[in-house]
């Protein structure tokens, strides 16, 4: 399919990159694409960003039918512009597709998609240190349809964010908050995929730990209430005893690609590392016995977040004297080294744009 495009002929003004937030302000256009039961994916086009025309009626307002990613493209030192794992997140959407019974996207074409987008809006990318262009792909059902079935009718559409840090903190040490009372998803349920109600069922919770002065939620499982999951918007890992681990992957958390990024460097670099359950009692067990060395979380967003505190029960505890430590850090400059260009890229994680 060959994308239409129709340029914006009244482009807003760029921001001041010293000033970005995340997600507030978007570029000058968006890509759209349409689907019919019968008739598949069609007219793809890169239009102006702007509002999207749905009636009340339309199913995903009443049931929940859509799926979203995340990424980013980054302006490199040598004036190139490139995404980070662009095929890994389309891929992992159509994974979130199959669960909500929404029609699978063709990953290359979805990527070049992306590409084009970025390419025609380039100028939006900020080239101040840690900022970048946020991208969200999403799917939604649009059917006019008062009834619980997968929709005859969708929409796949991308629009970006430039953005800065996507914590205050930055890379310092954030508060996390132990959530004992809420639950956010259970094994056979839709945890490991980006759908929006997952995120909906999170608020609650973040909301009550921000009343408290945290900076995000740390679920536990739903079932027993002991297991380590992840933070609100990131995977988790914990260094103890010179080991990194982090949740196994069994069906109620996402499979992050930073998350996999960073699996990927420990190994690469020799740094034992494990997927396995972790319950919340043996974390604080391990700061106990003076193992707890390091804890962070990852995420598109934020890259890495060291966690430097963590409330459980009213028992807090601070991790690495509430600094940084030397692994998160070295992931961190690697991972954004990468995809700033300034680090050889030898996973071949990058996909230029430009």
């Amino acid at each position: 399919m060959e994308i239409r495009i129709e340029k914006n002929q009244q482009p807003k003004v760029k921001p001041d990159p010293s000033s970005l937030g995340f997600g507030q302000l978007f570029t000058d256009h968006m890509f759209v694409m349409d689907y019919e039961e019968g008739k598949g994916w069609f007219d793809p086009r890169i239009v102006p960003y702007g509002s999207v025309p749905l009636e009340p009626s339309v199913m995903v307002l009443h049931y929940g039918q859509a799926t979203f990613e995340g990424l980013k493209a980054y302006k490199t030192a040598d004036g190139h512009v490139q995404l980070f794992r662009p095929y890994s997140n389309m891929e992992r959407m159509n994974v979130s597709n199959d669960r909500l019974c929404i029609p699978r996207l063709d990953v290359d074409f979805a990527v070049e998609a992306i590409k084009k987008l970025v390419e025609i809006d380039q100028d939006w990318i900020p080239a101040a240190e840690g900022t970048s262009l946020y991208i969200r792909p999403f799917v939604f059902a649009c059917d006019p349809y008062l009834g619980v079935r997968p929709s005859h009718k969708y929409y796949f559409m991308i629009i970006m964010s430039p953005v800065g840090a996507y914590y205050p903190e930055g890379i310092d040490p954030v508060k996390i908050y132990v959530e004992e009372e809420y639950v956010r998803a259970v094994k056979g349920g839709m945890g490991f995929t980006k759908t929006p109600g997952n995120y909906a069922a999170s608020i609650k919770a973040q909301v009550v730990a921000h009343e408290k002065g945290y900076t995000q939620v740390l679920w536990l499982d739903g079932v027993e209430k002991k297991y380590v999951e992840e933070v609100g918007t990131m995977n988790v890992f914990f260094k103890i005893g010179g080991v990194v681990v982090t949740p196994a992957l069994e069906g109620s958390i996402l499979a992050g690609i930073t998350r996999d990024s960073t699996i990927k460097l420990l190994k690469h670099w020799g740094i034992p590392v494990e997927e396995r359950r972790l319950s919340i009692q043996e974390v604080y067990d391990a700061h106990a016995q003076g193992k707890l060395e390091e804890a962070f979380g990852t995420g598109t967003a934020a890259v890495i977040s060291p966690i430097g505190e963590l409330n459980f029960a009213g028992r807090v505890i601070s991790i690495n004297d509430g600094k940084i430590g030397p692994v998160s850090a070295k992931i961190y400059d690697t991972i954004t080294g990468i995809q700033y260009g300034t680090v050889e890229d030898i996973f071949g994680w990058t996909v230029k744009v430009k």
